[in-house]
C-alpha cells in the first residue's frame, strides 16, 4: 500500500500537485493539501465529474455524500456549503461554481448496470478502483460519489428526473480544501439520460485564485 501520509501529510515542504487531465471514460486523481484550492474543469460538452475523496493521513476517512446531505440538511450544493467526511468533519468548502447543477443522490455507475442499459465501457466504480490500484492504495470502502455537473431534478413527489446536461467546456467548480485529501474523479458514463456522454476533465490545485488567473 502506498503510504500517502509519508508522501504528503508529513512532508515538511508544502507541495502543490501538478494538473491532471482525465480522459473521457477514465478516472484520475490529485492530492490537495489543507488550505489549497481544488478546481475541476469540464473539458467537453455535457461533462459529469463523479467525485471521491480519501484522507491522505487515513483513507478510512472519506468524502461522504450521505453525511454532507445530513450535515447541510440539503440535497443541493450551494456556495459556502461544507462537504464533510464520514466523521461529519469538513473536507472542503464550495466556492466558485459556474454550473450550479450537481447531484447528491445517485450512486456511481458500474459496468454491469451500464450494459443492462445498452452502454459499453466501464462505470465510474471500476474506473475509481483501477485508479486506486494504480496508486497502490487500499481503502476500506468505496462510498457513493458527489456527481458534479450532473443535471437532475427531484420532484415534490420524490421522483428523480434526469435533465439535459448543459455543461460547457471551461465550466468549473472550485473548492477550498480543509483536510489533506486525495481526490479521485471519474469521467465515465453515468448511464443517466441526458448526462450519459462522457467528456474529459481537468483537475488542478492552487494556493489562491490568482494562480487560476483570477483575482
Amino acid at each position: 500500500m502506498l503510504l500517502m501520509r509519508e508522501a504528503w501529510a508529513e512532508n515538511e515542504v508544502r507541495s502543490l500537485a501538478a494538473p491532471v487531465n482525465v480522459k473521457a471514460g477514465e478516472a484520475g486523481s490529485i492530492p490537495v493539501l489543507r488550505g489549497q484550492l481544488l478546481r475541476i474543469t469540464a473539458m467537453g460538452e455535457g461533462a459529469v465529474a463523479s467525485l471521491f475523496g480519501f484522507g491522505l493521513a487515513d483513507p478510512a476517512v472519506w468524502l461522504s455524500v450521505h453525511h454532507t446531505r445530513v450535515f447541510s440538511n440539503s440535497y443541493l450544493l450551494g456556495s459556502g456549503m461544507r462537504l464533510v467526511n464520514n466523521r461529519r468533519r469538513p473536507m472542503m468548502v464550495l466556492g466558485k461554481d459556474s454550473v450550479k447543477r450537481h447531484d447528491l443522490l445517485l450512486p456511481g455507475s458500474t459496468r454491469p448496470w451500464l450494459a443492462e442499459r445498452g452502454y459499453q465501457g466501464q462505470g465510474c466504480i471500476e474506473a475509481v478502483k483501477g485508479e486506486l490500484a494504480r496508486l497502490g492504495m487500499s481503502v476500506p470502502k468505496l462510498p457513493d460519489p458527489i456527481n458534479l455537473f450532473m443535471h437532475v431534478h427531484l420532484t415534490r413527489e420524490g421522483e428523480i428526473l434526469p435533465e439535459i446536461n448543459h455543461t460547457q467546456p471551461g465550466d468549473s467548480i472550485t473548492c477550498r480544501v480543509v483536510m489533506d485529501t486525495l481526490f479521485i474523479v471519474s469521467a465515465c458514463c453515468t448511464g443517466i439520460e441526458g448526462n450519459d456522454k462522457p467528456a474529459p476533465l481537468r483537475l488542478s490545485a492552487a494556493e489562491n485564485l490568482s494562480a487560476f488567473g483570477e483575482g
